[in-house]
């Protein structure tokens, strides 16, 4: 009986244990790597109650990559899905060591930088960031429209996504492949 119970409390454990992993598999972006939206935004908002950094600023920055429908049709999706892979390789490359990043949509990702940084530093960041995505594909040049968001901590998570998302459309007016700051 003993050995009964064991074989019982083990499978129990195995099947919590697999359970932990699915649930931690559906906040990773399976495609990309990067963190679901879920979980960039649940990050986000911890980043947000944190006493210690209340009155700091910090940036919120929304992307997206320009004519993704285009890349899709005229290289086909294996190319578009490799396409958001290697853009989201290059953004962890370039913001991960200063915050957070996530993908939010289908070809839409975000940014939480939640280390002090200048304007003017995050431009070298952004410009080194468009320069390196331009050769993912050789039929095309990726380009991205990115909104950037300036704030003072703690904002709530529906306001950075609200004031982000105006950003970028600011951007997208302004021809694409480019970025605004407010």
């Amino acid at each position: 009986m003993l050995a009964l119970d064991f074989i019982l409390i083990l499978t129990m454990l195995m099947i919590y244990q697999y359970m932990k992993y699915r649930e931690y598999q559906g906040e990773i972006d399976f495609l990309t790597g990067v963190m679901g939206r879920r979980l960039f935004l649940q990050h986000c908002q911890n980043i947000q109650s944190d006493q210690r950094i209340h009155g700091h600023q910090g940036w919120f920055l929304f992307l997206d990559v320009d004519w993704f429908k285009q890349i899709n049709d005229k290289l086909g999706h294996i190319a578009g899905d490799e396409t958001l892979k290697k853009f989201a390789t290059f953004l962890q490359e370039q913001f991960e060591p200063y915050g957070a990043v996530g993908r939010v949509g289908g070809d839409e990702f975000a940014v939480m930088i939640e280390e002090e940084m200048s304007q003017e530093a995050l431009e070298e960041e952004m410009k080194q960031f468009f320069q390196n995505i331009s050769g993912i594909q050789k039929e095309v040049t990726v380009s991205c429209s990115i909104g950037v968001y300036r704030f003072k901590y703690p904002k709530t998570i529906k306001e950075l996504l609200t004031k982000t998302d105006e950003i970028l459309y600011e951007a997208k007016a302004n021809g694409r492949g480019c970025f605004v700051i407010r």
